[in-house]
Parts: structure tokens; sequence; C-alpha cells
């Protein structure tokens, strides 16, 4: 591990002090009960285990592929032994980064090749996902896949099932459901502190071009210098398309568009905070409002479904949004509607605002009570005064609550941690092939359903289009 991220480390644990959980002596399910609102911050510690040491191997070495690299090396004990890309400017940038004598490739088949990689990030294009990982757990390697975990539906029975067989660790890569954040949001609604849950509301808006996938591409790319022939091997044949390989998001050919980025994240965080296994009905819908560079994935999308009741939660609907020329200037944000508050989700900052209705039913005011005849006004005021008291009338008040993660805390490293973890303890992992494809069919049904103009129904515990 080089000096520079030895440092950061340092820097970060010294951050994070070596405070407990403050919730720890105020159980989260004594929160209803409470009357005075506070502000509660929450303190991170993680006792990160220095074990045996892991060699790491990077599949896909873009913008995604150096952020998951930086962070893994973050956890003690984790080593970079290799990193493939199909682009060669990037393979020098790594050198440049870890040195000159860092085995580097064009053809991820050497790194499964090597016995002395224990694990491998896959950070690849969408359509590459399914088969680079099939391949790696063949070649008993640990896996940390980035989302979505497929590109097609049909691909999730299958990495499902050549985990189980390889018997090695698979963790997606939506780093969010590893936050504290998430936990103590997950332990809220739990405990009833919104009531009953009927509606989530997720928001992941953006505006800039760089958040419109228009990323850098360098002077140098051609077919030979993307090895493009390599690059659709998976996929139907194509004419070489600078935009297709570095700005691939934007491209059904290859990418998966907003719901692959972006509502995968909203999905996962739904999921993991309400014990889902999803939808049973799915609609999205999409247009072409400011980003028309040739994309054929929508730049402004929704999609809502529908969540039935289950023994997990009760029956809820998920709105969720994506606008990328959004004049908000971009915001990200989950809100959990429920019968008596409104839970919302900012990273991992919560708040939490409640509204109770009142013992008694609604008279009077906006009501029809006053479109009846005089006699009928009063007698019925006169009913309504003796059955119920001014307290029944009131609303019952109850304070807000507020969640604050930590400065500097950071649920990807988190992720990578939970991941190297289970390598190490054989502990389960928190976002396994399972809960990956959960997450993945249903954006990926977004999709769908905007291209087909249809609803797509979805058997949320079977994993099976309906």
């Amino acid at each position: 591990m080089s000096t520079q991220n030895q440092l950061s480390r340092r820097k970060f644990l010294q951050q994070i002090g070596a405070t407990g959980l403050l919730a720890a002596t105020s159980p989260l399910s004594s929160l209803a009960a409470k009357e005075k609102a506070a502000e509660r911050t929450l303190f991170y510690e993680r006792k990160i285990s220095t074990g045996d040491k892991i060699k790491l191997g990077v599949i896909g070495y873009g913008v995604q592929g150096h952020f998951d690299l930086q962070t893994a090396l973050l956890v003690p004990g984790v080593e970079l032994a290799a990193i493939c890309d199909l682009y060669p400017g990037r393979l020098e940038n790594a050198k440049e980064q870890y040195g000159k004598d860092l085995f580097t490739t064009r053809n991820y088949k050497d790194i499964l090749d090597k016995a002395d990689i224990d694990a491998v990030i896959i950070a690849t294009t969408d359509c590459w996902h399914a088969q680079i990982t099939k391949d790696a757990l063949a070649k008993g390697k640990a896996v940390y896949c980035e989302k979505p975990m497929v590109y097609k539906i049909s691909e999730g029975a299958g990495i499902i099932a050549a985990q189980k067989k390889s018997g090695k660790v698979l963790q997606v890569g939506s780093q969010r459901v590893s936050s504290i954040g998430l936990a103590k949001a997950k332990e809220l609604l739990a405990a009833g502190e919104i009531g009953k849950l009927n509606m989530v509301n997720a928001v992941y808006d953006r505006q800039s071009s760089i958040g419109a996938w228009e990323y850098t591409i360098p002077k140098d790319a051609n077919a030979e210098t993307t090895d493009w022939n390599k690059f659709i091997e998976v996929t139907e044949k194509m004419a070489y398309d600078s935009k297709k390989f570095f700005w691939w998001r934007a491209f059904k050919e290859v990418g998966t568009g907003v719901a692959g980025d972006l509502f995968i994240h909203l999905l996962s965080g739904t999921h993991f905070i309400t014990n889902s296994k999803g939808p049973e009905s799915i609609y999205g819908t999409g247009q072409f409002s400011y980003w028309k560079d040739g994309r054929n994935m929508p730049d402004v999308m929704s999609g809502v479904m529908q969540y039935g009741d289950t023994p997990e939660h009760p029956a809820f609907q998920l709105t969720l949004q994506v606008n990328f020329i959004s004049g908000t200037g971009g915001q990200e944000v989950t809100r959990f509607v429920g019968s008596e508050g409104v839970m919302e989700v900012k990273g991992n900052d919560i708040s939490i605002k409640h509204s109770l209705m009142p013992e008694a039913p609604g008279f009077g005011g906006y009501d029809s009570l006053f479109t009846f005849s005089k006699s009928m006004q009063e007698e019925m005021q006169a009913d309504y005064k003796a059955k119920w008291t001014d307290a029944q009338k009131k609303r019952p008040t109850k304070e807000d609550v507020v969640f604050k993660a930590p400065q500097g805390y950071n649920e990807h490293l988190d992720h990578f941690t939970n991941f190297f973890d289970a390598i190490r303890t054989g502990k389960p992992v928190v976002e396994d092939a399972t809960f990956g494809f959960r997450a993945a069919a249903p954006a990926l049904s977004c999709n769908e359903s905007y291209f087909q103009k249809k609803i797509i129904h979805w058997d949320p515990v079977a994993m099976k289009l309906v």
C-alpha cells in the first residue's frame, strides 16, 4: 500500500474517533416515546481486522474503478496486485499512480489466471458485468461487482447460481446499503416512528455535463486504442463509436441509463430500509430534455412501482425521479411517508417530522356541514360537541428527530470493509447476489417499460417476470 494511502487511512480513522455509537446508550425502540426533540450525532467506530493480506485485482479502471480502488486500499491488509482496462491510457495512468512494476493487462482473464489474486473489483461497462463475474467466480475469486449487477434481467439467476456453486464472496457495489445513516433509518422505520408506511418518494437529480455522463474523451481514442472488437464481444456487432465506449451509460447497446446508474441506488436504499424483496408492478417513462448528444437513454426519467402487503412491510408505492437538467442544481433525497410523519434521508443524514391526526373526525370548515339547513347544522354541532372533547379534537404533537453522520464518515469505506471482512471471516455480506438482483431487476424493468410502453409485472419472491 502506498504511503499516501496509509496517511489517508490514518487521517480518516482519526476523524471518526474512537467513540461508540451514541444510540447504543439510548435504544431506538424508545425514540417513539420521547417527547423532547434532540439532535443525535452518530459516532462511528470500526475495528478492522488486520489478518491475512488480500491481493486485489481491478477490472475496469475508469471513473468508478479509480474511486473503488482508492477506497478499497484504505482497508488494512488489502494490496493491489493488478489492473485491467481496454484503454491503454488508463493502464499508463495506473502505473503512474502505483508504480511501473504493477501488473497491467487489456485482457481480464490474465488477472483471473493469477493464482495470487484473492478478489477482484469489476467496474466495467454494464454489459460486461455478468460475464466477468461468472468467470471470476469460476476461477475462485471473491467478487465486488459494481451496480447494476446485471445488464439484462435474464442474467440474474445465472450469477446467483454461479456464486452458490463457487462458495466465494460476491458483493454488489451499491455502497449506501452499508451506511450507518441507512441503518438508523431502518431502525426508526421499524420502531414505528412515522406510523404505517404508505409511500416512498426517491429523487436523484443532477445539473452538469459530467453528471449527464459527458465524460472527457481522450484525443487518441479510436477502434484500436479501445480494443473495440473485444469491447463488443458480448453485444451485437456495431461500428466503432467513441461515445459508446467512454459515455457508455447513455447508450442502451452497452449501458442501462439513469435506471441502472441512479434508480438502482434509490431502490437498494429503499429495499434495505424496508426489508423489501421488491415491487410487483413497475412503470417507467422518460424524455430527452436537454442532453441531445446522440444518446438513446433519457436524460429525464420517472418510475412508479407498487409494493405489496408482505410480512416485511405494508403495501406502499415508490416513485423514482432522475432529472439531469434540474434547476434545483442537483439533489439526492428519499422521503418515507407514513401515517404519522415523514422520514427524509439525505445521504447519511436523517430527519423526521411528525403529523398526527386527532382522535375526533373532521367536522366543519371545508366540509359539507355549511350546505345543510341552519337547524340541521345546529343539531349536528351539538351532537359533535357532546361526543368529542376538546382534547380529542386537537392534533397530538410529537417533536422532530434529527440524526447526523459524523464529519468524514464514508459509507464507501464501510461497504469495502464489509466485503473484505466477509472474505476473511465467512460472515454474510450486506449486499449479496440475491439482494443485488432484486434491486437491479426493477430498475432494468423501468427501461423495459419505457421502451415497450407498458407496465412490467414482477414476482419479487421468485425473482421472475410475470
